[in-house]
């Protein structure tokens, strides 16, 4: 399936109304009915694709806080390896506690970072989603309204006048 950019949608819808035939004495404009409805159609099929894009980029953010899990995982197991084998010596143990607890502290450092980073991010791409999907409804709406008015008139225009009650009382 080719994504649709949802922008790109909005601008046809403003290019439709743009197109449109003006009613007289009104602000209202009438477009194309099958046009209009073709492209909301074409508009629900991408935002379940810009959706998905937001939900992959969340499970990328979880997947590199996972590898920074492992990684500190890792590295914390290879200085308690490094620790067990500097027994024999005080000095050396101490010096390798030191160290293991440096190690530790700078690998929980780098997955905070990491786990930050990941989390602005997609904080990012779900606030940038969340406008774009706001806008795009705010249009919809307007345009929606502009249709309804515009068939009110039509419907009012249509309908005949009643008949004038003044020539029949004489």
């Amino acid at each position: 399936m080719i994504a649709i950019d949802v922008l790109y949608l909005v601008d046809r819808l403003e290019a439709l109304l743009g197109k449109g035939w003006r009613v007289p004495v009104t602000s209202k404009t009438m477009i194309d009915e099958d046009e209009f409805l073709d492209i909301v159609d074409q508009m629900r099929i991408a935002f379940p694709e810009e959706i998905k894009q937001a939900k992959k980029i969340v499970q990328d953010r979880d997947r590199v806080i996972a590898q920074a899990q492992e990684e500190a995982a890792r590295i914390v197991n290879l200085a308690k390896e490094d620790a067990a084998r500097l027994t024999n010596e005080h000095a050396i143990v101490r010096a390798a506690q030191q160290q293991a607890a440096q190690i530790n502290q700078q690998a929980n450092a780098a997955a905070e970072s990491t786990r930050q980073g990941a989390d602005e991010y997609a904080e990012q791409v779900l606030k940038e989603l969340q406008a774009r999907l706001d806008q795009v409804m705010q249009q919809v709406a307007g345009l929606q309204t502009q249709i309804y008015n515009g068939l009110s008139v039509i419907q009012q225009q249509a309908a005949p006048e009643p008949p004038d009650d003044a020539g029949q009382n004489s």
